[in-house]
């Protein structure tokens, strides 16, 4: 497992990959759930070409990362806040993806002037969100996840330990299905075109401790986050795909009006894979833009 073991807040140890350029203005990325912080390629060859110091990390009970049970989706700023000390940085733009949207703008809102800006590509909205259908127009797999991980550790466990078990015995081709109730048209292009393999090839260090990092993801999201999007003073972009079965478009909608002054993009184009997969360099720049 490449990268480097960090101090986190109480001892506990977080793993951090790191790619681009070294030099660079520092980008820290919050990977999906269940994924890792294992960088993509395409990501790291554009933060090199761009003068990014890229930054991914596995969440607690993820990886190389300790757990951290009953954590909150709040919990995350100390997580990075630590990471930043380890790693020397003073000033860092932040971006996550599907369940790491909530985890980059907990950074926004709690770490000050430290975050100049942050990004929620196809970020989950709060369980607890006023006015929002929190399950429609999601995919059955995750509607039956989220109605597990409502009763509580107990349901979700059995079902997650089977979920592991699936995906880490599909192959790269086998994606597709085994989450077929989740990838659009634009999405299967999204796998077919590259994405699948890595993801495929990460998934044994995804589940390196288990299922604990996905459990306590899940039910930290039904769980109250633990700070104020209106609170966020920061500039913030949030983008998400009409064809998205993951995480609804609806959730974006949310977010782009709670979250003051919000950048928001909604693309007719996109699915939830095809925003790791082709978009994350147009989001790079944005964050640039804001140092």
């Amino acid at each position: 497992m490449s990268g480097v073991q960090v101090a986190g807040p109480g001892g506990r140890a977080l793993h951090v990959h790191e790619g681009g350029d070294p030099d660079g203005r520092a980008v820290l990325v919050h990977h999906g759930t269940p994924l890792s912080g294992a960088l993509y390629a395409p990501w790291v060859a554009h933060a090199a070409d761009h003068g990014i110091r890229l930054i991914g990390y596995d969440r607690p009970g993820y990886g190389g990362s300790d757990p951290h049970p009953g954590r909150t989706v709040a919990d995350a700023a100390d997580d990075v806040r630590s990471i930043a000390d380890a790693l020397g940085i003073d000033r860092l733009a932040t971006w996550g993806i599907s369940g790491g949207g909530p985890h980059a703008l907990a950074c926004a809102a709690l770490l000050g002037d430290r975050v100049v800006a942050a990004a929620s590509l196809a970020g989950v909205a709060p369980f607890d969100a006023g006015g929002l259908n929190y399950f429609a127009g999601m995919g059955s797999d995750n509607l039956i996840e989220f109605g597990a991980a409502m009763m509580g550790r107990e349901a979700l466990g059995p079902l997650l330990t089977g979920g592991s078990a699936g995906m880490l015995a599909a192959s790269a081709a086998d994606l597709a299905d085994e989450l077929r109730s989740l990838v659009s048209e634009a999405d299967q292009a999204a796998l077919a075109d590259g994405y699948a393999e890595h993801w495929s090839a990460t998934m044994p260090q995804v589940f390196a401790r288990g299922i604990d990092g996905w459990l306590e993801d899940d039910l930290a999201f039904v769980a109250p986050f633990g700070f104020d999007l209106a609170a966020i003073s920061v500039p913030v972009l949030v983008w998400h795909g009409r064809h998205d079965l993951f995480v609804p478009l609806s959730h974006g909608e949310w977010l782009a009006g709670e979250i003051p002054g919000a950048d928001v993009r909604i693309t007719s184009d996109d699915g939830h894979l095809t925003l790791i997969h082709q978009r994350v360099p147009a989001v790079h720049e944005w964050l640039l833009a804001r140092f």
